[in-house]
């Protein structure tokens, strides 16, 4: 586990700007559980806990640095007192795990979360959902988006979706020179939990829609929509308006963008980007993208807002709106210093942690549920790169 910690290090990250990469292997489950926290400059890192399949340790580690700096530019960009940080756990196998054997790794989660003492709190992300939360829950009380009946704010995709639905109204504004997305074609790439309801606020919008899934079942959602579908391997060459990337990261990329027929790219999926690079080959070719930080800012904005701040649906749908006053933003900052929206937002969000660090104080971190019972101290065996050298 080490060497592959010093793997992903040395030939992914060469200067991890990182607070925290831990890893441990939980003492239930056997499995390896990576917990990586990039800032806390705002507040404690918020984050997803990711459970898949990856194809050796060090691709999980990698990922685990990768999505924690994005959900620090993602939170600041949202306005939240959070840093960025992300739990991965790399399953040996493609296949769920069910039963005693989920419930085991869970537990093991909690106890990881538990041992940074709430400089991370968790929430579901690919993998997990907000059931899995309330099993962590009975380990840590730093997790949100338990099941509403548990006490906490439930399924977030609704809200990730709204998010985006917002975003894609600046960026037809921006294009087309009208918010309104009646009559516009858009291209929904990923019909899971968040794209389905991308989906169906785009139908209720009055927009055509074009898209497709790797799932066959998700046809009839298609059906029931009336919208055109697609085969997956041709869904980067669909001819619409706006492309909306809604499954898993790294869709674009030197390869596939050649491939576009769009005017702009605007979607709820995370790390859409392969490399900082390729925003610039979108910019050459003359395609609007929308950085998925700020586009998929919904779901994080609405927990936090449930079970954090605890505002009314009022103040929630404000923040959800304010998505598009933020793209809008980036989009001219992009367009006045002739730079592109991913180097606008990546500036916009220093500016924000700058501003934030300046005048906060995150010493103390509150529970944020009452203390589970029976919950202990966990004492998983944990990496720091920053202090140790070698195999506890």
């Amino acid at each position: 586990m080490i060497s592959a910690l010093k793997e992903a290090l040395a030939l992914h990250m060469p200067d991890p700007s990182h607070e925290v990469v831990q890893v441990v292997r939980g003492r239930r489950s056997g499995l390896a559980i990576t917990i990586a926290i990039h800032s806390t400059a705002l507040g404690p890192a918020a984050g997803g806990c990711r459970i898949v399949h990856y194809p050796d340790p060090a691709a999980a580690i990698t990922d685990a640095l990768r999505l924690a700096a994005a959900m620090t530019e993602k939170n600041a960009l949202a306005g939240l007192d959070h840093g960025g940080g992300k739990a991965v756990v790399a399953l040996p196998t493609a296949l769920r795990l069910t039963g005693a054997e989920r419930t085991a790794l869970l537990r093991d989660l909690g106890d990881a979360i538990e041992s940074l003492g709430g400089r991370y709190i968790t929430g579901p992300d690919v993998g997990s959902g907000p059931a899995d939360m309330s099993v962590i829950g009975e380990r840590t009380t730093h997790v949100c988006c338990r099941p509403v009946e548990d006490g906490g704010s439930g399924d977030s995709s609704l809200h990730t979706a709204r998010g985006a639905l917002a975003a894609l109204g600046a960026v037809a504004d921006e294009v087309f020179g009208s918010p309104e997305l009646v009559g516009r074609t858009f291209g929904v790439i990923g019909l899971g939990a968040v794209g389905a309801h991308v989906a169906r606020l785009l139908d209720r919008a009055g927009a055509r829609l074009v898209v497709t899934d790797i799932n066959p079942a998700t046809h009839s959602l298609a059906e029931e929509l009336g919208a055109t579908w697609v085969d997956p391997d041709n869904a980067l060459a669909m001819e619409v308006d706006i492309l909306v990337p809604a499954a898993l990261g790294g869709l674009l990329t030197p390869r596939t963008v050649p491939l576009l027929r769009c005017a702009a790219i605007a979607g709820p999926a995370n790390n859409q980007l392969d490399e900082p690079a390729t925003a610039r080959l979108l910019a050459a070719r003359g395609i609007l993208w929308a950085p998925d930080a700020v586009v998929s800012a919904g779901g994080v904005i609405h927990a936090t807002g449930v079970e954090l701040r605890r505002e009314s649906g009022e103040q929630l749908t404000g923040r959800l709106a304010g998505i598009a006053d933020t793209l809008r933003q980036v989009l001219d900052a992009a367009r006045t210093h002739g730079t592109t929206p991913a180097d606008a937002a990546a500036e916009l969000a220093v500016q924000r942690i700058r501003q934030g660090a300046s005048h906060s104080a995150h010493d103390a971190v509150p529970p944020l549920v009452p203390q589970a019972a029976g919950l202990r101290e966990p004492e998983p065996r944990a990496f720091h790169p920053t202090t140790q050298e070698s195999d506890a």
